[in-house]
């Protein structure tokens, strides 16, 4: 009977090392993880305002004003992929009216300029650049349409769902749909130069209208104000909140019902809820010039202003969307050339090395070795260490062997069972003491932690104080920013 028993408990305790601990609340679908892993991409404007050195069109260009003068798709995404971009969202129309493609839908389209001879399409061109390059492809066909004489009137939504099923048809898959909250106001209107003004909670009707979406593009990510895959961070300034959650549920303006496409809480969207309904993370978008269209007396960002960007938004679990604009010839200027590549090697550099490798680390619990802490340093996000269903509090012992100097520390969880820790701090040995350097809330997807000074230790403590469930983390990295 012992032996029996004995069998039975060796059985148990095998089967609860092979078991995942279960979710946590709002869980990602399979489209938001591919999104999480794309981590920077870039949104790119290019119509007849970029011929008037204007950052809004009124809708009243002549067609034959978009003439660029060396038009290249190529230089343009190898630009942005030097930059260490990996999708572009081309505006194939935005708030303008004009259309980057040969539509059906508008006269106030591509073959009424002189681009190609009439015979051009400019969503083609740079989807297929964007492909060849190896980068994912999203479109961004603005709702609103200071061209459109049926703009404001009960005709105008099948005339923009039209103009949405043939870019979902003919361009391939995409990564996004991506729609933001201009709607209404004043502009051209087939002539009739007047200001009006819709309901943006129902004139377009989202819900039938982004049904068209899952139907068509099941793996693009809907982007806008609220949501429904990827919510706005609530600036244009690229950054989200110290404290970011993933998770978020939006809310009517009077705080007590949820939005409807249309309303948006901007108070919450930096930081997010914390067990919000949705799984909803943040896009930071900024343009790389202080305009999203290009303007000659501007100029580009610098690196370290990106890479300080890219640290407040990829590395607080958002995504960075880097406004890109090509200039009246059709490319990238040299100085945005420049500054992409110098940004893309200083991110490139500073993470090609995780000064852990190699190194000897232990938890205070692990769950079973399907989950134990070695596969926080296997280079595979889809593995994680976890603890056991009651451990809610944990540390991670990292012996780096030989004494290491480093700036920026790297955590992931393991976001397909959801955001679950809730505190953290890190520690350092220093003269044979714990020394304190970080405190934390969330982690989430990434967490880059940028120290004030670099430091100089052999051994890392990783202590999870917070977590209403058992822990899961996927990765961890030390690391110093590259010059």
């Amino acid at each position: 009977m012992r032996s029996i028993f004995f069998i039975l408990l060796l059985l148990s305790l095998h089967t609860l090392a092979q078991t995942p601990p279960q979710p946590y609340g709002a869980l990602p679908s399979k489209r938001q993880l591919a999104w999480h892993d794309v981590e920077i991409y870039g949104i790119m404007h290019f119509t007849p305002t970029t011929f008037e050195n204007k950052e809004w069109g009124f809708g009243d260009a002549d067609p034959k004003i978009f003439n660029p003068t060396d038009f290249n798709a190529a230089q343009i995404i190898k630009a942005a992929k030097a930059g260490g971009l990996k999708g572009i969202v081309l505006v194939a129309k935005h708030h303008d009216g004009f259309a980057l493609w040969p539509t059906k839908t508008t006269a106030y389209n591509i073959t009424k300029s002189p681009f190609r001879n009439g015979k051009g399409d400019l969503v083609r061109e740079i989807a297929q650049a964007v492909r060849k390059s190896g980068l994912k492809f999203g479109i961004y066909c603005s709702p609103w349409d200071r061209n459109s004489a049926l703009y404001g009137t009960d005709q105008y939504l099948a005339l923009y769902q039209s103009q949405l099923k043939e870019l979902y048809s003919n361009y391939g898959e995409l990564f996004m749909s991506w729609h933001d909250g201009a709607n209404g106001g004043d502009g051209f209107y087939g002539g009739a130069r007047e200001k009006r003004s819709i309901d943006n909670t129902t004139y377009y009707d989202w819900k039938n209208t982004w049904g068209i979406t899952r139907k068509m593009q099941p793996m693009a990510n809907i982007f806008s104000d609220i949501g429904l895959d990827v919510r706005w961070v609530g600036n244009e300034e690229g950054h989200a909140a110290e404290t970011s959650w993933a998770t978020f549920t939006p809310m009517a303006p009077d705080g007590k019902s949820e939005a409807v496409p249309g309303q948006a809480n901007y108070p919450q969207s930096p930081e997010g809820i914390r067990n919000g309904k949705f799984w909803m993370p943040a896009e930071c978008d900024v343009p790389l010039r202080k305009g999203w269209f290009y303007h000659p007396a501007e100029k580009p960002k610098t690196p370290e202003m990106l890479f300080d960007l890219y640290l407040k938004s990829v590395g607080r679990g958002a995504g960075l969307d880097l406004g890109l604009a090509p200039d009246p010839r059709g490319q990238l200027h040299d100085d945005d050339v420049m500054a992409l590549k110098t940004f893309g090697d200083m991110v490139r550099n500073t993470f090609a090395n995780n000064l852990a490798k190699g190194a000897q680390i232990k938890a205070s619990n692990s769950r079973g070795k399907n989950y134990f802490a070695g596969k926080l340093l296997d280079g595979n996000k889809n593995t994680y260490w976890a603890t056991n269903d009651q451990i809610h509090e944990a540390t991670i012992e990292v012996n780096l062997k030989t004494a290491k100097t480093f700036d920026i520390i790297s955590l992931q969880e393991y976001i397909p069972l959801g955001q679950r820790i809730a505190g953290y701090d890190i520690e350092i040995l220093e003269k044979k003491t714990w020394k304190k350097i970080y405190t934390g809330t969330s982690i989430g997807a990434k967490r880059l932690i940028k120290l004030e000074q670099p430091v100089h230790s052999n051994k890392v403590r990783i202590n999870i104080t917070k977590s209403p469930v058992c822990i899961t983390l996927s990765e961890v990295g030390f690391y110093k920013k590259a010059l």
